[in-house]
């Protein structure tokens, strides 16, 4: 949804540029545990609810996610209920992960296999798709049984398909045509 992107935006940017640098891998994660408890539908009626209090949904907010937070993102926290903005806070968390991921040159990578892969084969495919893509990726394996066999890989807006389904496709485009 743009209206969240556009509500998201100045959180994520104030949050990056408040959080120092060796720390914004640490608070990114801290903000994306909040995120995922703002994320629940429950959560978010009961702190619409006009009989709550702020300092209450702060506490169960940061009760439920189970983690001692740094000032700057109890601030963050503290300012998007306020102003209600919690429904926001999934992508403020999104968006300053990528802050953080463009400030280390890093970019996230989703393997989709069809088969569970194992650590050491994980690593030498990132190796790989790091020379394919011409920079270094954080990568997560989704399992997606469809595939038949091999993997398809998105960066970004960048997919690289290998997969045994995809090669199939094509032989049946080219074999209509």
């Amino acid at each position: 949804m743009a209206e969240l992107a556009t509500i998201a935006r100045p959180y994520a940017e104030a949050l990056f540029r408040a959080a120092p640098k060796g720390e914004a891998a640490g608070w990114a994660e801290q903000v994306a545990a909040l995120g995922a408890v703002a994320a629940d539908p429950a959560l978010r009626q009961f702190a619409d609810s006009p009989k709550v209090a702020a300092q209450q949904v702060f506490d169960l907010v940061v009760g439920v996610a189970k983690q001692s937070l740094v000032p700057g993102v109890q601030n963050l926290l503290r300012a998007m209920i306020e102003n209600g903005r919690l429904s926001a806070l999934p992508e403020v968390a999104a968006q300053f992960h990528a802050l953080v991921n463009a400030s280390s040159g890093v970019s996230d990578a989703t393997v989709y296999s069809a088969y569970p892969i194992e650590p050491a084969a994980l690593a030498d495919l990132v190796v790989t798709l790091e020379k394919r893509f011409g920079r270094k990726l954080s990568a997560t394996v989704a399992l997606e049984p469809e595939l038949i066999g091999g993997v398809r890989v998105v960066v970004g807006d960048e997919v690289l398909d290998t997969s045994v389904k995809a090669r199939l496709e094509h032989m049946k485009v080219a074999l209509t045509a």
